[in-house]
């Protein structure tokens, strides 16, 4: 593994386990030239999924991209980041167990959609905001009046 802080290719493992939920394998690595440490993450990988984006354009998936989406959106929010890393770990195993190799990000986008709305409220409309291309105000009324589905505006068949 290449040291991130000087490119050495000789690098040591000092420590290795298991992720809390066991997806993944945490190490601790040790540059032999400069002295940095540093951590990788080892995951398993069923396929290579290809992402066709709304213009046609086809990206390679990267899991770590979609965290950081999540995670912006999850930013200031009182959420264990281990309950974030349990929801992006099953929606990359969602994605990988399709059966298809290229998978349109609106799919990606409805799966994060289902994720947020179980973690947190706000994550969730903040995430929405960006995927729906909120233009203003109004598309967030909109948006919040189909959470909420039908208020009662106070007018009742006995007012009338």
């Amino acid at each position: 593994m290449r040291c991130p802080y000087c490119g050495n290719e000789d690098t040591q493992v000092k420590d290795s386990r298991p992720t809390e939920d066991n997806t993944s394998i945490r190490r601790r690595r040790f540059c032999t030239a400069c002295g940095g440490r540093f951590t990788t993450f080892e995951r398993v990988q069923l396929r290579e999924l290809t992402i066709i984006k709304s213009s046609g354009r086809r990206v390679p998936f990267d899991r770590d991209k979609l965290m950081r989406s999540v995670q912006i959106a999850m930013r200031k929010r009182p959420v264990e980041q281990e309950r974030v890393e349990r929801m992006v770990s099953g929606i990359v195993r969602r994605l990988e167990s399709m059966g298809e190799s290229e998978i349109p990000s609106s799919t990606v986008g409805k799966l994060i959609m289902e994720g947020l709305s179980s973690l947190d409220a706000v994550a969730y409309v903040r995430f929405a905001s960006v995927y729906k291309n909120f233009r203003e105000a109004r598309d967030f009324e909109e948006f919040l009046d189909e959470l909420s589905g039908p208020v009662s505006r106070g007018d009742s068949d006995e007012d009338r």
